[in-house]
């Protein structure tokens, strides 16, 4: 008679459930494990049978085979062990097949029979939800899953732990939801001196979430105002922490199973290779688009990636989600992210500064600002010059709006535009609409148009643009507690569509 037992294989953040099969049949001993496993499900065997001998449990003298269904699945990772455990212990009449078969199970094993914490616990958590089946996890993965209200979440420390929860003999309680992890609030907007427009930007940028680029001198503060970002963007809400919590749980980010309600702040090293950033590898791992899902991706020095890194960021800034194809895998993540990006105007920095830029300017600026491709560029919403600030600035006292006054604005925004999106569930701020909608809620009034026409004239804006800068007006109009879109705001989105110095 065959055992069955459940787990999950990962695509993406994609958990399919997966049904382990235990037969136990005469012949000559043998442990073979079939189903499309990869080397570290092979290796289970020798774990499962070592763990179960520490437990004075001994395999019979006969043939056991343990299938993995669906069997053109590939079937990755040590998570396995757990559920091929309880598959041959049910076969052995040890612990209630019927009991077994409304389980998800997955954990590693150690050879004394521990059960070791893996990765992936909450999207399982998940798939275990939408199966009506509780999820058995290991004890370091229990806070984890348990965020999952739906699915009740046995938590074991052993092997040992889990035949005697499910033989009654000793029940475990159901695991509890790690801590909420405090929002950082450290760095304050209003200790950048000076560069009220870059700061302007910035808002924009937060409330409708929107691409921008920062152009400046070395030390003029770009770096400096892109970390104070995630203290003026709105905590995520439940489903999106929930849905960028399943992302960081299969990168193995999730520390101690609790869950931020802060937005990710992602900044690679310009060194980053296209696998770091896109994802990929041997196992198709989320890369850093993905992880930033639901928050920002900071490039500093951004001419500075490779050429091809950067022109894999197209598709993924338009569509929000990301396809890693490999031989022996194909996943696709979302990476609805805001890309915040910081360039030197030139390769020695200096290029407005004729007194320290170098020979070759005005040709400095153009080859390295053409690193980044027009393509690319078109899909920046925001583009503002960061010059430097007067030394004299730099000892006035902080000025400004403190990133909390700011916060408070940019949440208003939000909210608008949580309202507005309500009937749209693929568009969820101001950067996300398109079609009809985006001709609805941006249509602006007989002078803004003019102004806008005019200028897609002028500076030959292409379709992309024109649409993109009636997306940042409807966020100006938001920020201004404005119904309609007036020439002033898209007077505003058109002045950040440029460089300062062309538009003046």
């Amino acid at each position: 008679m065959v055992a069955r037992a459940y787990s999950v294989a990962f695509q993406g953040v994609e958990a399919r459930i997966v049904e382990v099969q235990c037969a136990i049949t005469p012949g000559l001993p043998a442990f073979s494990i079939v189903g499309l496993p990869d080397k570290a499900v092979s290796e289970a065997r020798d774990r499962v049978r070592t763990a179960l001998t520490s437990m004075a449990i001994a395999l019979p003298s006969k043939r056991i085979t343990i299938n993995l269904s669906p069997a053109d699945l590939p079937k990755e990772g040590s998570h396995f062990d757990l559920p091929i455990a309880l598959a041959l212990l049910a076969a052995l009449d040890i612990l209630p097949k019927d009991v077994v078969e409304t389980v998800v199970a997955l954990g590693e094993l150690s050879l004394d029979g521990s059960l070791v914490p893996v990765l992936g616990a909450l999207p399982a958590a998940v798939a275990a939800a939408e199966e009506n089946r509780s999820l058995l996890c290991p004890q370091g993965s229990g806070a984890e899953a348990a965020w999952v209200n739906a699915c009740q979440v046995i938590a074991a420390k052993t092997l040992g732990d889990v035949v005697r929860h499910y033989t009654g003999q000793v029940p475990l309680p159901p695991a509890e939801p790690g801590e909420v992890a405090p929002i950082n609030r450290s760095r304050d907007l209003s200790e950048v001196k000076g560069q009220e427009r870059a700061k302007r930007a910035m808002e924009i940028a937060a409330a409708g979430r929107h691409h921008l680029i920062m152009v400046g001198t070395p030390g003029s503060g770009k770096s400096m105002l892109a970390a104070r970002l995630p203290g003026i963007l709105p905590p995520l809400s439940p489903a999106e922490a929930l849905d960028t919590s399943m992302i960081h749980s299969l990168a193995g980010l999730l520390d101690e199973g609790g869950i931020s309600r802060e937005r990710p702040f992602r900044e690679p090293h310009h060194t980053a290779s296209m696998a770091a950033i896109i994802g990929g590898g041997r196992n198709a791992k989320p890369g850093e688009v993905s992880l930033a899902h639901n928050g920002v991706l900071f490039m500093d020095e951004f001419p500075e990636f490779a050429r091809n890194v950067l022109e894999t960021l197209r598709q993924p800034i338009e569509t929000g989600e990301v396809m890693i194809s490999r031989v022996n895998a194909h996943v696709k993540y979302p990476c609805r992210f805001m890309l915040v990006a910081a360039a030197n105007p030139c390769k020695c920095g200096y290029l407005p500064d004729p007194s320290r830029a170098c020979s070759r300017v005005p040709q400095c600026g153009e080859d390295y600002m053409a690193r980044i491709s027009g393509p690319l560029m078109d899909r920046f919403d925001l583009r503002v010059d960061v010059p430097p600030v007067a030394y004299t600035d730099l000892d006035l006292p902080s000025s400004g709006d403190s990133s909390a006054t700011v916060a408070e604005r940019v949440a208003q925004a939000r909210e608008i535009q949580m309202i507005r999106y309500a009937a749209h569930p693929k568009m969820l701020c101001n950067a996300d609409a398109e079609g009809e909608i985006l001709s609805e809620i941006t249509a602006p009034d007989a002078e803004g148009r003019d102004i806008l026409l005019r200028a897609a004239e002028r500076f030959r804006l292409s379709a992309r643009g024109y649409h993109r800068v009636l997306r940042v007006a409807r966020t100006i109009a938001d920020l201004d507690g404005s119904e309609n879109v007036r020439k002033p705001h898209i007077a505003e989105a058109v002045s950040f569509r440029l460089p300062s110095s062309v538009v003046a």
